[in-house]
């Protein structure tokens, strides 16, 4: 896409990373990994630390995808809270989620040392505070149910890190942040370093588990692989299995200026539905506004394509509960919005995918992508190189959780429901009414047309029906794209794939 036709941009994509080129002949692996962000990569390093040799393939260029979005908190205090975690998985369950976590952070550390990585990297302490005054019992319970789990925890009166009173909080120490596209920039250096094998540019359209996997690409190429890890934040080899135990949100964040020290290095989250997420980071250099931090803070989150027209509002409802509770926050600088696939029991879905035997993924992060990278490819790297790991059966994509059947029941009734725009008015009459760089789904007969006007004014139609399963798309006003409501595929204003499941582009009108 051009400048024009881009979407938001975060505070890390500044970051250099390594140009890694197309793939350009077949080639033969021991294990293909499809998606070089935070998970594939993670995966590919400690595959190839155990002797594996490794190919990682990618539709774009390296971390130009959801990990390029996120916030790079490392925790062990879950988005999903421990409580809920016990009832859906039992004590067991808490105790592992608790146990795994707690050694992702710990394995960034590692590597962060042992590879000389510059990334920012800080142990500091995280702090779950009530959204509202009558939140104050949920803080007890989560208290109780993460001390249970193994996590050591302590509950304060007040946040240190501050300089105001936002109330009571638990303390959760020795959590984490980095600057993720710096850490993964070592990670790459330290991937090649080792002889394993990146591309850029390569589109795969099919992954077909077998003895060997065969992983093909829109260019006719070929990969052949004892093990295939698709990794790629919803995986695009399945088009039904997982995508009805998981459910795609966008979360947003903005980025404001405020005096450098004026607030503490810590990690805030509330105890919102949705909740806000808070750090610091560092700012590269002084600026005309002084020696300032960045005061990063996220929330707001929705289902995807299903808040049309109001995802600005949600940026400024962010601002507005920052200058509620830091009154120090200068401009903001940076505004921008992510992905996530929130599983309906809570936990992600990492190991072998269902029916395969040599198919493994990665999927269903929530809020915790970084930190379940780490997690994900020590538990991969394990069932690929045959290790027995006691995470296994937590994390298996293949559960089934009794106690999660009414949210999985609920996400796919919304889902079923979002078939109806074939049936309602199009967002404009006429593609007239559409302003330059802003897009619309309009009705041509039986057909609905996504319609997007450049800013030159030239029209560019496309199909609005998403190419997975045939949900209508609708626009995105920040990002400049089609999202689909169902199973939150996105596609870039001219139509071309963003995010799967969906595997190919919105399919162009006759004549366009």
């Amino acid at each position: 896409m051009t400048d024009a036709t881009r979407g938001t941009r975060s505070v890390w994509m500044s970051a250099s990373l390594p140009e890694v080129p197309a793939l350009t002949a077949d080639a033969t692996v021991d294990v293909c990994i499809v998606g070089a962000g935070m998970a594939g990569l993670s995966t590919a390093y400690e595959l190839l630390c155990r002797g594996r040799s490794v190919i990682v393939v990618d539709d774009g260029p390296i971390a130009s995808g959801e990990t390029s979005r996120t916030t790079a908190h490392l925790a062990n205090a879950i988005d999903d809270r421990y409580g809920q975690i016990r009832k859906l998985h039992g004590d067991r369950g808490a105790a592992l989620s608790a146990e795994s976590h707690t050694a992702a952070i710990r394995r960034i550390e590692e590597i962060v040392a042992a590879e000389s990585i510059d990334c920012d990297f800080a142990r500091l302490t995280g702090y779950l505070i009530p959204g509202e005054p009558g939140h104050l019992e949920l803080l007890d319970a989560e208290l109780e149910a993460a001390r249970d789990a193994g996590v050591s925890l302590t509950k304060l009166d007040r946040v240190p890190e501050v300089g105001f009173d936002i109330g009571p909080c638990l303390v959760f120490p020795d959590q984490g942040q980095i600057h993720p596209l710096k850490y993964l920039a070592g990670v790459v250096r330290a991937i090649l370093m080792r002889g394993g094998r990146i591309y850029g540019g390569t589109h795969v359209t099919d992954v077909d588990d077998g003895d060997p996997v065969t992983v093909r690409t829109d260019r006719g190429l070929t990969i052949r692989a004892a093990d295939v890890l698709v990794a790629t934040n919803t995986p695009v080899n399945d088009r039904f299995t997982i995508h009805t135990k998981q459910a795609p949100y966008r979360t947003y964040v903005i980025a404001a200026h405020v005096p450098r020290g004026s607030v503490g290095a810590a990690l805030l989250w509330d105890t919102c539905d949705p909740y806000h997420y808070v750090r610091t980071q560092r700012a590269p250099e002084p600026s005309a506004d002084g020696d300032y931090d960045l005061l990063i803070v996220g929330g707001e989150d929705h289902k995807t394509g299903q808040q049309v027209g109001s995802e600005a509002a949600r940026h400024r409802s962010l601002e507005h509960w920052m200058r509620e509770r830091f009154p120090m926050a200068g401009p903001v600088a940076y505004r921008w919005s992510g992905q996530v696939m929130e599983p309906v029991d809570g936990v992600a879905f990492i190991g072998r995918n269902p029916g395969d035997r040599h198919v493994f993924i990665h999927t269903g992060d929530s809020g915790m992508g970084i930190t379940h990278g780490a997690l994900g490819a020590m538990l991969n790297a394990d069932l690929i190189t045959g290790r027995s790991n006691a995470w296994e059966t937590l994390y298996d994509p293949s559960r089934r959780t009794l106690a999660s059947a009414h949210e999985f029941l609920r996400e796919n009734l919304n889902v079923a429901a979002q078939y109806r725009d074939w049936v309602v008015p199009g967002d404009v009459a006429d593609e007239t009414e559409i302003p330059p760089g802003e897009g619309a789904v309009i009705r041509a007969g039986i057909r609905k047309v996504a319609v997007y006007r450049a800013p030159d004014g030239t029209v560019h139609r496309r199909s609005a029906s998403c190419t997975h399963l045939g949900c209508v798309v609708r626009w995105n006003a920040i990002e400049k794209s089609w999202d689909c409501p169902c199973h939150g595929s996105r596609f870039d204003a001219l139509g071309a794939v963003l995010n799967g499941p969906a595997i190919t582009e919105l399919a162009p009108l006759q004549g366009d």
